[in-house]
């Protein structure tokens, strides 16, 4: 593995154009606070909740996929769910078998997605970090291809096509929130970005990875609890990714589960926007006031994930 100098700007843009066969564009929505009992503000929704697979990583999945060299044995990969489950779906267009570790957190409308690509599914321990041991030993075991969640070249090059499409949407902005777990994500965009816009992770008080790796130094072990441990909880953040955090994320915010529950409840019924504990995060942060805009700031959010049960809404 390498550090983030090679996740480039080049590389990115030179991705996009093989994975967009594969990907959908989505769409951006512009609301107003207001409609969120907070004072007025025109926010941008990038709902990227509609990427195939019911989340953005789908960008990464695809990316290694073509990237890589798939043995007969296939891929396999550990996951809360949505990461799984966009390789189970990347690996079925792709015609490649998936083998996918998950861990007992995992929630049933996450299983039951990884399941329906026709992937077979292995529960691998408690947490995200026992299944990523089983799935390794697996991979070690049969040479089938492991795709990392974040920490793997291809993944964060892939997440980085989102950053260059929210560029291409919101020429205009100068902030965006991003929900945070293991890194992949923000690292990908941060890397696209480059410093040229204010980048700010949001995570759960209960798996605040990058936060303790700011205070560190360095990736360092967190607690991984909370309502949306099956998507924002990994023991650390990516090692290929702190170096781009260091450099072009301004800084960590917390949220707390109830804020997180409340943003998930506010999106659906006043925007019917159904979004999972981890994809609501973000909006969390301004929903909260824990992210208060200075005056005339152009803010987008980014809502990253779906695979929720719906019988919550």
């Amino acid at each position: 593995m390498t550090n983030g100098n090679s996740i480039t700007r080049e590389r990115i843009a030179a991705m996009e154009p093989r994975i967009r066969p594969y990907v959908r564009h989505t769409p951006v929505l512009r609301v107003d606070m207001a409609d969120f009992d907070r004072p007025p503000l025109g926010v941008d929704l990038k709902l990227e909740y509609l990427q195939h697979s019911g989340s953005f990583k789908a960008r990464g999945a695809f990316t290694n996929l073509l990237e890589r060299p798939v043995p007969a044995a296939g891929v396999v990969a550990a996951s809360g769910g949505n990461h799984g489950a966009a390789v189970a779906y990347a690996a079925m267009r792709l015609g490649h078998k998936a083998t996918i570790f998950v861990p007992e957190v995992s929630p049933p409308a996450k299983l039951q997605r990884i399941r329906g690509y026709g992937a077979e599914l292995i529960v691998g321990g408690a947490r995200y970090a026992e299944a990523l041991a089983a799935s390794e030993a697996f991979a070690e075991n049969t040479g089938a291809l492991q795709i990392h969640a974040f920490n793997q070249e291809e993944t964060l090059v892939g997440q980085g096509t989102l950053g260059l499409e929210i560029e291409q949407d919101l020429p205009e902005i100068d902030t965006l929130l991003v929900a945070v777990g293991g890194g992949g994500l923000i690292g990908g965009i941060a890397a696209w970005f480059a410093g040229r816009i204010r980048i700010v992770a949001i995570e759960p008080e209960g798996a605040p990875t990058l936060h303790r790796a700011f205070e560190a130094g360095h990736p360092v072990d967190a607690p991984a609890e909370g309502v949306a441990a099956d998507s924002l909880a990994p023991k650390r953040v990516g090692e290929m990714m702190f170096p781009i955090a260091e450099a072009f994320v301004e800084r960590s915010i917390l949220v707390t589960d109830d804020a997180i529950i409340a943003a998930q409840k506010a999106l659906w019924e006043r925007v019917r926007i159904i979004a999972e504990p981890g994809g609501a995060a973000a909006f969390a942060a301004l929903l909260s006031g824990r992210y208060t805009p200075a005056p005339g700031e152009r803010i987008a959010v980014l809502v990253c994930g779906s695979n929720t049960d719906l019988a919550k809404f």
